[in-house]
């Protein structure tokens, strides 16, 4: 599936990216667990967002740390995918987070991938950050990712 394609030809439509995201999560179903939208989605730049609701709280109804790590992934996952040379392939291989803020309310995740060199045959690691709806940075992800080239 080319996923971009996919989502090129989704995300004017009403519903679009509500259905990129379902398929993506029927892929992988773990992603599942905090309801995201993908919003934007290009070689180099994946920005996901999740709703602050039940099913993401903690114990003092702010936003789980895993439901925030589970966002980067996808969010960083998704940029390397698309970003990385055709036929190359690539795993998570190492994940460092901050804990910045209480994550009090829906969240929209970065990743950036301006300066990252998708052709290196090893790790590169992709910076992701989560915000709030107020535009603070509430948590911040280092995912190492490794590379194979074709």
């Amino acid at each position: 599936m080319n996923t971009l394609r996919l989502f090129n030809q989704l995300k004017n439509v009403p519903g679009g990216k509500r259905l990129f995201t379902w398929a993506v999560c029927w892929v992988a179903p773990y992603f599942s667990s905090i309801r995201p939208l993908i919003e934007e989605f290009r070689p180099g730049y994946v920005r996901v967002s999740i709703r602050k609701t039940r099913r993401v709280h903690n114990h003092i109804k702010t936003v789980h740390a895993i439901a925030m790590c589970n966002m980067a992934e996808l969010s960083g996952g998704m940029m390397t995918d698309i970003s990385i040379p055709k036929g190359a392939r690539w795993i998570p291989s190492g994940m460092t987070v901050r804990y910045l803020k209480k994550a009090k309310t829906n969240l929209i995740a970065e990743a950036k991938g301006d300066g990252i060199d998708w052709t290196v045959n090893g790790d590169v690691v992709v910076p992701v950050v989560v915000k709030d709806i107020l535009g603070e940075t509430v948590f911040t992800a280092d995912i190492t990712m490794n590379i194979k080239q074709a």
